[in-house]
């Protein structure tokens, strides 16, 4: 294979733009390739990818949000010669609309259905529609565990128990709470109503997504229970899988290859990225058990209990061209003065620019990079107003004195989250600022 020709084009850093395996984005390390799969892999096919990362480009491998590889540092010479690559171990690649299914679907026995026959409809009903906006997605949950209740999705199909009969919630954009929901729909309907869906938004331009078409539909609200992916699931026919991540998202791939070829050891059988930035490992539970604790003790995230599980930092600079600050030493900082106060009732978001993609979401406390250095936002996204702003000089002192104040004020079985709320950006501000000259 070539160079990229013109018509294997890359994508700018806008926050609509979305790499691919045959469209990487340009980067502060180089041309970014993102390798979305449609089902698991062995762990020898996961060792190959990642060697694939360290010949190609820097030997750093991501994990996203969603559950996407993400190689990064290439130039155009060598994204190329990965996607020959890539395609040539015959991985069961994502190819056109991002349809997703929760990752232990199929083999969740607490589901109330498979969802795979209805993604798989879906997925092959979208190849003819053209003109989507990029970053376009659908989900269907079966409504097991490890939900992706929380993802955000332009169309969304949940499993309902209707009586003895099965149906699917159809909602409209954001997440499972916050979408608009159209009906309520047998497996047949579903899927054409989802097609349909698709191809109204296509014929309102390549800009038109679901929550264009959810103005005045009634939400579910509420809020639903966070389901880690960090833990020990016990599956259907005595299938067992684990949970495994790298430290805010991103990992050097000789670590990703000793886990899999450890993997590959115990006789666990196959993996999937999944949400969270996580890898989740299929094998029997004593297999399962060991293997975490070589992940443990080799660096990885293995319990919901590790803070920095619930840290969202993106590459930040010197990786991402549009980020002001290294938002990995940032998140470093936060781990050693939050660690008590991370305890999974919201993600701290920790955003190289204002575009946010590592928790596009609002969340109760996050610190986005500035020119001047970090701006900090409480019960919002990288985007809205902050109620202070810091120099990098500033954020270890900064952050001591916020989980200080968190500490002092939380009361007797409230969470972090809702102290931070209750607080108000009034009394936050002023603990941030208390140290300044």
């Amino acid at each position: 294979m070539t160079a990229l020709s013109l018509n294997r084009t890359t994508t700018d850093m806008r926050r609509g733009a979305c790499p691919a395996l045959s469209a990487p984005m340009m980067t502060g390390d180089g041309l970014l390739a993102r390798v979305a799969l449609t089902d698991a892999i062995s762990p020898r096919q996961l060792a190959d990818l990642s060697r694939l990362a360290r010949i190609h480009g820097n030997g750093i491998l991501d994990i996203s949000a969603r559950g996407n590889l993400q190689i990064r540092g290439l130039n155009e010479v060598s994204a190329s010669l990965l996607e020959g690559d890539v395609r040539a171990l015959n991985l069961p690649l994502r190819e056109g609309l991002a349809v997703e299914t929760p990752p232990l679907a199929g083999r969740d026995d607490t589901e109330i259905a498979d969802p795979h026959p209805i993604a798989d409809a879906i997925r092959l009903g979208a190849r003819d529609i053209a003109g989507l906006a990029p970053k376009m997605s659908v989900i269907v949950d079966g409504h097991g565990r490890l939900r992706l209740s929380h993802l955000l999705a332009d169309i969304r199909l949940v499993a309902v128990k209707m009586g003895d009969d099965i149906s699917w919630k159809l909602l409209l954009g954001g997440s499972e709470t916050s979408a608009g929901v159209l009906a309520v729909l047998s497996e047949a309907d579903a899927v054409s109503a989802a097609l349909d869906l698709l191809r109204t938004l296509a014929s309102m331009g390549n800009g038109a997504r679901g929550r264009d078409l959810a103005v005045n539909l009634p939400r579910d609200g509420g809020d639903l229970p966070a389901t880690s992916p960090f833990d020990l699931f016990a599956l259907a026919d005595e299938l067992h899988a684990v949970g495994i991540g790298p430290a805010f998202a991103q990992s050097k791939t000789e670590d990703v290859i000793a886990l899999c070829l450890a993997a590959e050891r115990l006789g666990i059988r196959f993996v999937k990225p999944a949400l969270d930035h996580s890898l989740l490992f299929f094998g029997g539970s004593q297999a399962c058990r060991a293997l975490a604790l070589f992940a443990a003790e080799n660096g990885f995230i293995t319990s919901e209990a590790d803070p920095r599980g619930h840290i969202a930092a993106c590459p930040g600079s010197p990786a991402c061209r549009s980020a002001t600050i290294a938002t990995h030493d940032v998140a470093r900082e936060a781990g050693g003065e939050w660690t008590d106060l991370l305890d999974g009732s919201f993600k701290l978001h920790i955003s190289g620019c204002p575009k946010g993609c590592a928790h596009p979401g609002p969340t109760a406390l996050a610190l986005c990079g500035s020119p001047a250095g970090l701006s900090l936002i409480a019960q919002g996204k990288a985007t809205d107003l902050p109620f202070a702003d810091i120099t990098i000089a500033d954020t270890k002192a900064t952050l001591r004195r916020l989980a200080d104040l968190v500490r002092s004020e939380r009361r007797a079985g409230e969470n972090s989250a809702a102290c931070l709320a209750r607080l108000g950006t009034d009394r936050l501000a002023a603990a941030a600022m208390s140290g300044r000259p």
